[in-house]
């Protein structure tokens, strides 16, 4: 896929998401409190994984106010939800490999959900493992190109503290991490003023499937029911629409 149709691509989701700030804002606030909880502490100079979650918000542009408010729930209240985290594999439509992270406080009914959404959608789930081995866990940092940029001084920064790719098309830069390495190359970012689109920990496939127009538009529908589950954080897959 070439630079310029992933760039249009990412601005599509970005519209999409805007229409929908209400429910990414719970999901993020399911994150941030899941941070607190796990980090053991709501403040984020002690807690890198509360620091990485906030970032994550800032970029789908959650004010302030809501994140802090998140966090300070979290950290005062001790009957607040406690979510767990579970992930299923499986295969959706036209047998996309596909990962779904949930976080949740009724996993009986998340499982429930997430099987109908697949059965429903003409796929099927598997046990773990069954299509994890197509992915590669990864840190991913997607920053907006400006003229600003010295992309040669940025490359070197960043591959000197961990950075395993550095990819620069005409709209953006991809930068790929180790999960170990992405806070400290995430961090050592926002110190340059840089413009971060997407910043998270993610599934990236090893082996993309490529699909038609008409295959492509059954997998978007049976996305979107994933993504209007409340349970549902995140979903990766391989297809290559």
């Amino acid at each position: 896929m070439s630079g310029h149709s992933k760039w249009a691509n990412i601005k599509r989701k970005k519209e999409v998401a805007d229409t929908k700030k209400a429910n990414i804002f719970s999901k993020l606030g399911k994150e941030l409190t899941v941070a607190v909880k796990m980090g053991g502490s709501a403040d984020p100079n002690v807690n890198r994984k509360l620091r990485d979650v906030i970032a994550k918000a800032k970029s789908q542009n959650m004010p302030n106010d809501n994140i802090n408010r998140c966090i300070q729930k979290a950290a005062g209240d001790a009957n607040a939800d406690n979510y767990e985290e579970i992930t299923y594999e499986g295969f959706g439509p036209c047998q996309v490999a596909v990962i779904v992270e949930t976080l949740t406080d009724n996993k009986n009914r998340t499982a429930a959900d997430i099987r109908s959404i697949f059965s429903k959608s003409g796929g099927s789930l598997g046990q773990t493992g069954s299509v994890g081995y197509m992915f590669n866990k990864k840190g991913y940092i997607l920053i907006e190109k400006t003229e600003n940029i010295d992309e040669d001084s940025l490359m070197l920064e960043v591959l000197d503290i961990g950075a395993e790719d550095f990819v620069s098309e005409d709209e953006y830069i991809e930068i790929i991490t180790s999960p170990e390495d992405f806070s400290k190359i995430r961090e050592k970012v926002e110190e340059l003023k840089l413009n971060i689109i997407e910043a998270d920990i993610r599934q990236i496939a090893t082996m993309k499937k490529e699909l038609n127009d008409e295959e492509a538009e059954r997998l978007q529908n049976f996305l979107d029911r994933l993504d209007d589950n409340d349970d549902v954080q995140n979903v990766w897959h391989n297809a290559d629409i």
